[in-house]
């Protein structure tokens, strides 16, 4: 299940490099993710709630923009596989699954920045317009990161 909900958060870097580590964040910070004593034990401080939820608003303007490069190019791709990769080892932590995690985030990441590119192209030719799919890819992204650390807890029973 630990690796499941990593791969998921992997896929939601793939879609918003920056949401992903943002969600862990404030899950962290409010006691929803138990990330003391281990290498990750920063992502719950205040310092990196507010950095974190800054890039990932800063990302969701950017996004809009006609000149920001593809998802795909190697600065995003690599910035993808890193947040996924960390945000996936943080919701392995509590059970002593972060390597796992890693590596389950990392490959939701390459799935979610090429699957969500593909899924953009297909609902941008849709619409007739960039725009809409873009808000799409947004809200997708932001729902299925909150339903991920909604279902960490439920993760502890299994």
């Amino acid at each position: 299940m630990v690796s499941l909900l990593a791969l998921f958060m992997g896929g939601v870097a793939g879609l918003r490099a920056m949401m992903a580590p943002a969600l862990i964040t404030w899950a962290a910070a409010l006691g929803w993710l138990d990330l003391s004593g281990s290498w990750l034990s920063f992502l719950g401080s205040n310092w990196a709630v507010l950095i974190l939820t800054i890039l990932a608003v800063l990302e969701l303007v950017t996004d809009q923009l006609p000149n920001t490069p593809s998802r795909k190019v190697p600065q995003q791709f690599i910035t993808r596989l890193i947040t996924g990769g960390v945000a996936g080892a943080a919701i392995g932590i509590p059970y002593e699954l972060w390597l796992a995690g890693l590596v389950s985030g990392v490959l939701g990441a390459i799935a979610g920045t090429y699957g969500g590119a593909w899924a953009r192209a297909k609902l941008a030719d849709h619409f007739g317009n960039d725009q809409p799919a873009a808000f799409i890819e947004d809200g997708v992204a932001f729902a299925v990161a909150f339903i991920i650390i909604l279902s960490i807890p439920a993760a502890a029973t299994i």
